[in-house]
């Protein structure tokens, strides 16, 4: 059994996505952010950063448990465990890993980055709006790369769908503007969406 620890935020999305995606049993221990349940004595002796996603494996490797934060390190975790979402094709694999460090190293950290500078006290809107026509550029990117195949990695579904779709649903929920009118990314993020692994892990 697999605790995890986690908030309605994208990285906490992604660690349940990848958890629902990848059959993984699991109990979900909601983490309120607001009230500061991630900086206890508990959570920070699990991840001193204070930050979630966190799971805890009471069945890792060699029947000895793991503790993991970090989203992808969650998700490649999930998909090493069951066998699911990673190419085993060799020539496919280079595509898969420009694909999963794009949505781990691009399009997650610059969404972050926008949501502190909005929702500051006193933000900075020519910063928030430089940071967002970044973002949005790079979604255009991905528009035009779903225009000439069905998945972020080529033909095959794989980890890196599932960490992509957990910042563009996010986005879509908070900074809705950004996501609009990019016809390519709406029809595979339907796809996604339609799926009942991740409609059970958006229930937050």
């Amino acid at each position: 059994m697999i605790d995890l620890y986690a908030a309605g935020t994208s990285n906490g999305m992604r660690a349940r996505i990848a958890l629902e995606e990848c059959g993984l049993p699991y109990k979900f221990h909601p983490i309120d952010l607001a009230a500061g349940q991630n900086k206890t004595p508990e959570f920070l002796a699990m991840n001193p950063n204070g930050q979630i996603p966190v799971i805890v494996d009471h069945d890792g490797p060699g029947g000895k448990k793991v503790t993991l934060s970090q989203s992808m390190a969650i998700m490649v975790y999930c998909a090493e465990k069951s066998g699911k979402f990673i190419p085993t094709d060799p020539a496919k694999r280079p595509a898969f890993s420009q694909a999963l460090m794009s949505a781990a190293s691009d399009m997650a950290p610059g969404l972050g980055t926008i949501f502190g500078i909005i929702r500051s006290k006193d933000p900075h809107m020519p910063t928030a709006e430089m940071f967002q026509k970044r973002w949005r550029e790079y979604l255009r990117v991905w528009d035009a790369t779903f225009a000439k195949q069905k998945y972020a990695a080529g033909d095959e579904f794989t980890l890196a769908d599932l960490a992509l779709y957990a910042v563009v649903a996010r986005a879509k929920g908070v900074v809705p503007q950004l996501v609009e009118g990019l016809p390519n990314v709406e029809r595979w993020a339907a796809e996604l969406a339609a799926r009942p692994a991740i409609q059970r892990a958006l229930k937050f």
